[in-house]
């Protein structure tokens, strides 16, 4: 009889020690053996290959229900998979919004077995459900509670102190912002020009973004409440954050770190409009100067797919938001190419960083009794970014025709090679990602 149901041979191993050549051994979709001796039922084999713990992007909108036609759960999780991408956490701002335990349970039945990936999904907090949300974040499969202070509409946008006060005194997990101040922003909509997306960074400009996260920190503060600031854009914020580390974690996202307004624009039009914006050249030097420093907690992709049809409609009426989460992985792969950051800051950011925020069981770590997660890389692998490879149903990627160093080989979730190289496996097997805020109160 096999000691193991899987082993990973061969493979350049990346565990909580370093980096080492050990084979891992798989039985039941649980690591059961680092440096394994024995026979399996199935081995892959990894000469060549880094063996990372499996990526798991904590920020990802993939639209359904009622928004399908510009991606739905399985689209968006077959690209996650394809860019090496294990788990995600899916936003609410659906159609209906995911604010209530119905929205939740609806979410987790259409997940079942469409999936690809492990996942969870937030529930929106909203001025009508404060009051029930330490009911609906200990609901099995939620990441816990969304906060749009701005950037959202009608009940999914929490904007002023008292309702926000309301939201942070009902429940105990850390609460994720998106730290825009509607305010400041209602009153600058005139900085916008008709048909320069180039404007949008003025109008939602470095003060909408550090007034509000000032305001949640002071909230939060009053509350007893931990937070977690989404998608920092200002290294303002970044070095603000730094000095509330007890209360708040934050995430930065690769286009952020990637794409600088003064190119992005005239390039990319529109496809470069997202919230916050993608700011300037020294706005990303400054976010890549406090990511060294060690601030930022996670990396998400907060893959926000719009339709080419949407996205060609002339600045302002263009919607905000781009595919990300197929390639969150390959761009910060280029970028420790690059030498930018290193391969171990890559795995901090993207596994054990929100195994740690988010209180994770049996992820974020390649040690004996985690789950069977890795993402399998060639780091010298150079390649371009094609429409091909994108699987987003938008079918389009800010990043087409990049040429970088460093892709996804494999993702294997719970034991399952479901990604090689490009191919898929023959069916979906995602199920819910567990926390201890749940399972353990």
């Amino acid at each position: 009889m096999a000691t193991f149901d899987l082993k990973l041979v061969g493979g350049t191993v990346h565990l909580p020690s370093g980096p080492a050549q050990v084979d891992i051994g798989v039985r039941d979709g649980t690591i059961v053996a680092i440096g394994a001796s024995g026979d399996a039922g199935e081995v892959i084999d990894c000469t060549g290959l880094d063996v990372l713990p499996g990526v798991i992007d904590s920020q990802v909108h993939f639209r359904e229900p009622g928004l399908e036609a510009k991606e739905d759960l399985e689209s968006g999780s077959r690209a996650a998979v394809l860019g090496g991408v294990t788990a995600v956490f899916e936003m609410p701002n659906t159609k209906p919004n995911t604010d209530s335990a119905d929205a939740v349970n609806d979410k987790l039945a259409r997940a079942k077995d469409r999936m690809w990936c492990d996942h969870a999904f937030y529930v929106g907090a909203t001025n009508s459900n404060a009051e029930h949300l330490a009911e609906l974040e200990r609901m099995p499969g939620t990441a816990g509670v969304k906060i749009f202070m701005g950037a959202s509409t009608g009940d999914l946008l929490v904007s002023d102190d008292a309702n926000l006060a309301r939201v942070l005194a009902s429940g105990h997990r850390r609460v994720a912002i998106h730290a825009e101040d509607e305010f400041r922003m209602n009153d600058r909509e005139g900085e916008r020009v008709a048909g320069d997306p180039s404007s949008h960074p003025v109008w939602r400009d470095d003060e909408s973004a550090i007034l509000a996260t000032r305001r949640i920190l002071k909230l939060a503060r009053e509350a007893r409440r931990r937070i977690h600031v989404l998608h920092v854009t200002t290294p303002a914020e970044l070095e603000l954050l730094a000095q509330h580390k007890d209360i708040a974690t934050c995430e930065v996202t690769p286009q952020h770190l990637t794409l600088a307004g003064e190119d992005a624009y005239p390039r990319l039009g529109t496809y470069a409009q997202m919230n916050p914006p993608i700011r300037s050249g020294a706005h990303r030097d400054g976010l890549w100067h406090w990511l060294n420093q060690g601030v930022p907690d996670v990396l998400g992709s907060d893959h926000a797919p719009h339709t080419i049809e949407e996205k060609a409609r002339p600045y302002p009426a263009s919607p905000s938001g781009m595919p990300g989460v197929q390639t969150l992985l390959p761009l910060l792969l280029d970028h420790v190419a690059k030498g930018r950051t290193t391969l171990a800051r890559l795995i901090d950011l993207t596994s054990a960083g929100p195994q740690r925020v988010f209180g994770l069981i049996g992820k974020g770590r390649l040690a004996a009794g985690y789950d069977a997660d890795f993402t399998v890389v060639d780091l010298k692998k150079q390649w371009t970014v094609e429409e091909d490879w994108l699987a987003s149903r938008c079918g389009w990627s800010p990043f087409t025709g990049d040429t970088l160093t460093g892709k996804p080989i494999g993702t294997i979730i719970r034991g399952r090679q479901v990604m090689w190289d490009g191919q898929l496996a023959n069916a979906a097997h995602g199920r819910p990602v567990r926390f201890e805020a749940v399972e353990f109160g």
